[in-house]
């Protein structure tokens, strides 16, 4: 089942991330709110241009993060820069309200034409470096269902940056994030930023994903591995490999970008 709505049924899709700059009342922000929409365009456009199928909306620069519900000015800023970005780009996009705020993510999809959010905890209890976080998905499903929000719900099973609170291992986190946490896809990833999902966790997850519901994973994806990802695997979101030289704080090179999208197109 395709993700996005313009998708072809069985066709693999590739998610780019923009990482935003530091918005008002994180440590980072500098003041100037047109300076993070115009890094945001300019990333976008690249990704857009080097053929990416959806885009993705993250308050990346908001470090450190909160464990919790984001402030009301977070949100404001978000809406500002993804309306003023999506309004001139032709592309689905998500968005996913860093540490784990999906409520606010879900409420900026439905305002601004989101088609997806990303839920990085989800169902569970996880242990991080904001400290333990537990899932709201009863919160987030209720939510949408409120709203009938024509948004589709990303999960992350056992997401990186964080170990599960007592053992689980990933196809019953999976399998909980589906079957009572009502996801409609779940992402793998390495445990980092940037870092390679362990490709038997890609197999583990996709052999008890139910029928139609798609498997991403969610980092460590590069021009030379995404081939073997895609095998098993619905479709990738990339952030890191996109960027210049690699470094996820660099803008994106859309040269990049155009070669990571041929090599899973080929």
């Amino acid at each position: 089942m395709p993700i996005l709505s313009k998708s072809r049924e069985g066709a693999k899709e590739i998610i780019g991330v923009v990482h935003l700059l530091p918005l008002p009342g994180s440590p980072g922000w500098k003041g100037d709110l047109d300076s993070v929409v115009d890094f945001a365009q300019r990333d976008t456009e690249a990704l857009v241009g080097g053929g990416v199928d959806a885009v993705i909306f993250e308050n990346f620069g908001d470090v450190p993060f909160l464990s919790g519900p984001v402030p009301p000015e977070t949100v404001a800023a978000m809406a500002v820069v993804i309306e003023s970005v999506a309004s001139s780009v032709e592309m689905p996009f998500g968005v996913n309200v860093l540490r784990n705020d999906p409520i606010a993510a879900l409420g900026l999809a439905y305002a601004t034409g989101g088609e997806f959010i990303r839920a990085n905890v989800h169902t569970g209890v996880m242990v991080t470096d904001q400290g333990i976080i537990e899932g709201r998905a009863d919160e987030t499903v209720r939510r949408r269902s409120a709203l009938a929000a024509p948004v589709k719900l990303l999960a992350d099973v056992l997401v990186k940056h964080a170990v599960p609170l007592g053992e689980q291992n990933i196809q019953d986190a999976a399998k909980a994030a589906v079957y009572r946490g009502m996801a409609d896809a779940v992402i793998v990833t390495g445990s980092f930023t940037g870092e390679e999902a362990d490709l038997s966790d890609v197999k583990s997850v996709n052999e008890v994903a139910p029928q139609g519901t798609p498997v991403l994973v969610g980092s460590g994806v590069t021009e030379e591995n995404i081939g073997d990802y895609l095998e098993w695997s619905d479709g990738v979101i990339v952030g890191t490999s996109f960027k210049s030289n690699g470094v996820v704080s660099n803008p994106v090179d859309p040269e990049r970008v155009a070669r990571l999208v041929a090599a899973g197109r080929g």
